[in-house]
């Protein structure tokens, strides 16, 4: 059961891409930072149940991506000068983690808790729910660039994935451009999940030394 789960392991970063996929058709697009109290209170109290199922499975989906990072981490430190790199992957999945489900947590706290909040709180934790995006875009970057390096120098996967997630690290920086290059980012994520997958093959067990040596040995 452990080797299959194994095996499946890389998987979740096709998990990872359907959860974040439902959870932003789900949730709608929430008001900007900047929005007035008025409009802050009056979307989470149309959108109420999407925002709170959008932030329960935005939570779940970035658990997952620290699992799928740390089955790339596994594959990648096959290669032995990916190794330093590998925990640069995992350490910016899990500060992506750590930024959406406390963003989610405070989106899901706003529209679940609305009408016990005034209008001024209401408008503050929108706006924290916009700028709580950052560790998202931090660990994204750490993740890409990471994982690019990690392909370049020697990975088993193809390089133009290596490339790619380079030119994703550079680009989640600039603002206007970041969230279109997380929604790159998840189809990555899913294309490196399917390649693993399919170039690690079935655990094969070996064959005891004594019972190796028996197959061997002559007949007397």
């Amino acid at each position: 059961m452990s080797d299959r789960l194994s095996r499946l392991a890389p998987l979740t970063g096709v998990l990872f891409a359907v959860l974040t996929v439902v959870a932003i058709f789900t949730g709608g697009e929430t008001p900007d930072a900047n929005a007035s109290s008025a409009k802050v209170i009056a979307y989470y109290g149309a959108h109420r149940s999407g925002v709170e199922t959008s932030a329960i499975l935005f939570a779940l989906a970035f658990l997952v991506l620290v699992l799928f990072a740390g089955s790339l981490r596994s594959y990648l430190c096959r290669t032995a000068t990916a190794e330093g790199l590998a925990a640069i992957v995992l350490a910016g999945a899990v500060i992506m983690a750590v930024g959406a489900m406390t963003g989610g947590g405070v989106e899901y706290g706003l529209a679940h808790n609305l009408s016990r909040l005034t209008p001024a709180t209401a408008q503050t934790l929108n706006l924290l729910t916009n700028e709580l995006f950052l560790p998202i875009i931090g660990g994204a970057f750490l993740f890409a660039i990471a994982s690019g390096l990690a392909i370049l120098r020697g990975a088993q996967l193809p390089k133009w994935l290596g490339w790619v997630a380079i030119v994703m690290g550079i680009a989640v920086l600039i603002p206007p451009v970041s969230f279109p290059v997380l929604l790159v980012f998840v189809i990555w994520s899913v294309v490196v999940s399917i390649m693993i997958y399919l170039r690690t093959g079935p655990a094969t067990s070996t064959p005891p030394a004594d019972a190796a040596s028996a197959l061997g040995a002559p007949s007397g």
